[in-house]
């Protein structure tokens, strides 16, 4: 095969390729190291191939179990709360070609790595199963288990509860205004009694090192912080977050991050706040380029 035509045939994959990693590893920077990595395997095959994307899509969940043993032994040893990087689209765009929300990837942490890949695969990436039987070197019968013990651990965290886009945009607008206030009587009518709140600074900003609980901790938590802001933090963009309402802010601290919200019967259920720097990178680059998403 002519190196041009390779060289097409990667790119014309690549967006794909790109959001599979992600999922597989829930980290847009590592998930670009491995479509790196994967470009020199695939150029250097020899002869023609009949079909580049299931080729590709091997080369890659490869790498990507590869690198799931290190990062999970990293992700132990992580300060605080961990969160997948924000996936983000602008709040009035059409939504990743998935139904895969940060709920769910939370979800998919507790599944083993052949798991994971056996679910995206065939359920969120219609791949046969004969195939992702060869590209997890497993039997049919095999990785038919893997996807069926991962979609009973993940029952509990498919999509159910759809807002509309200006349904979303208000409940994204009146949390941030009433958190930054910290307007108790505001949060408590928009706020699940079983709130929880995840904050992912990494060790590297501060955030609450602790998952908070409940209501009563939510609430002491937003009207403290209040109470303490030298000034009041700034909305800078609702967005889509990994299939969730959410925004962009200029925190206390002068902190970039992102907050996504998640929802069930019309009330807040959990929160899900990235402060890590590390992990805001591309907000940053969309933020310097006008874009919002």
């Amino acid at each position: 095969m002519p190196p041009n035509e390779r060289l097409a045939d990667f790119e014309a994959q690549r967006p794909r390729l790109l959001r599979l990693a992600y999922r597989m590893l829930g980290s847009h920077s590592e998930a670009e190291d491995v479509i790196q990595d994967a470009w020199p395997r695939w150029s250097s095959v020899t002869g023609e191939v009949d079909v580049p994307a299931a080729y590709l899509t091997r080369i890659v969940t490869r790498l990507c179990l590869d690198q799931l043993k290190s990062a999970r032994a990293r992700r132990e040893e992580y300060v605080g709360p961990w969160l997948p990087d924000p996936l983000m689209q602008h709040a009035g765009e059409e939504a990743v070609a998935d139904d895969v929300t940060l709920t769910l990837m939370m979800a998919m942490e507790r599944l083993s790595p052949l798991e994971r890949a056996a679910f995206l695969l065939h359920d969120i990436f219609d791949t046969p199963l004969d195939e992702v039987a060869a590209i997890l070197e497993r039997e049919p019968a095999a990785v038919r288990q893997l996807a069926s013990r991962a979609r009973r651990h993940l029952r509990e965290a498919r999509p159910r509860y759809t807002l509309s886009p200006q349904g979303a945009a208000d409940l994204v607008r009146a949390f941030h205004e009433a958190s930054t206030k910290g307007d108790i009587e505001a949060l408590s009518g928009i706020l699940s009694d079983q709130v929880t709140v995840f904050s992912d600074g990494g060790g590297k900003i501060l955030a609450f090192r602790n998952v908070v609980r409940g209501m009563d901790r939510v609430l002491r938590l937003f009207r403290g912080l209040a109470r303490k802001a030298a000034y009041r933090p700034k909305l800078l963009a609702t967005v889509m977050i990994d299939g969730l309402p959410g925004f962009v802010s200029i925190d206390r601290g002068a902190a970039l991050q992102t907050t996504a919200i998640e929802v069930r019967d019309g009330k807040i259920t959990a929160l899900y706040i990235v402060r890590n720097p590390d992990k805001l990178r591309h907000v940053h680059a969309m933020l310097a380029e006008g874009r919002e998403g």
